[in-house]
């Protein structure tokens, strides 16, 4: 990397976000592909999901600037015009989350979060284990089955939401002219104009 860039380089993914995304990430990829295949490891990677999300709720509060919520959380309608500037290759650069990929953040917590709640309500009645055992594995196994089936659902809702947030890291990137893929490995980016 040329000295002049890395001048004109700043910090702005902190190193527990970066761990986040990508432990999030790979964690996500692992109980999508586990499934009914292997409870165990479809288990750890839904119990550490969970932790993940608690922290990363913790961090939007506490973390640094463009890891709290509050850098990011925009209301719908400038998330809505942010898309429409996209469209139009008019789109306003950002150091942090743009509007969008602050609504995506938002989005992939609150689906992750139902897909756990719901991995665990199944887990609870089908295999009689996890913190919810003790309530789910009482119910009539009808209950267990719609619990699976919300699971399923909101899995896959994610998996979907990703390929958004995937495209629009690559839309922003190409836009832009910088490599966000690579920011969120380094944490860096180029600075504001």
């Amino acid at each position: 990397m040329h000295t002049s860039t890395l001048h004109n380089e700043i910090k702005v993914w902190d190193l527990p976000v970066r761990v986040f995304h990508w432990s999030l990430a790979s964690c996500f990829f692992i109980a999508y592909i586990t499934e009914d295949d292997f409870i165990a490891l479809h288990s750890y990677a839904g119990y550490t999901i969970i932790g993940l999300i608690l922290f990363r709720l913790i961090w939007g509060f506490v973390g640094t600037k463009h890891a709290r919520f509050s850098d990011f959380a925009a209301p719908p309608t400038t998330v809505l015009d942010y898309i429409k500037q996209v469209i139009a290759f008019r789109a306003k650069r950002y150091v942090g989350h743009n509007p969008a990929g602050g609504a995506m953040v938002f989005a992939l917590l609150l689906a992750l979060s139902l897909t756990s709640l719901t991995g665990l309500a199944t887990y609870g009645v089908e295999q009689s284990a996890g913190p919810l055992a003790g309530f789910m594995s009482t119910l009539p196994i009808h209950i267990g089955k719609a619990a699976e089936e919300l699971h399923e659902f909101f899995a896959n809702f994610t998996l979907l939401l990703i390929l958004f947030h995937l495209a629009g890291v690559f839309a922003a990137s190409f836009q832009h002219g910088e490599n966000l893929i690579r920011a969120m490995f380094t944490g860096r980016k180029q600075q504001a104009d």
